[in-house]
């Protein structure tokens, strides 16, 4: 089966990894030593939101399977 052209679970993922990121360096930048509990809470959100979004492929991924599963189901019973 061909992927779709945009995948809006992979671009999520890469634009909340690379807003993380950015969010980590700026904290670095501008508060030097004090930004490391907030640079621990920006990683434990960047940990999360990549947790729940390779859930949701999962979830996809399966009920893709299951339809699948159906209709040859389907088509051997005729």
């Amino acid at each position: 089966m061909p992927q779709p052209a945009f995948d809006m679970l992979r671009a999520l993922a890469i634009g909340s990894q690379a807003l993380g990121l950015m969010l980590i360096i700026t904290l670095e930048t501008m508060m030097g030593d004090a930004a490391r509990p907030w640079q621990g809470v920006v990683l434990a959100c960047m940990v999360t939101a990549a947790l729940a979004i390779a859930l949701v492929r999962l979830y996809r991924r399966n009920r893709l399977r299951k339809r699948q599963a159906q209709r040859l189901a389907d088509h051997d019973d005729d």
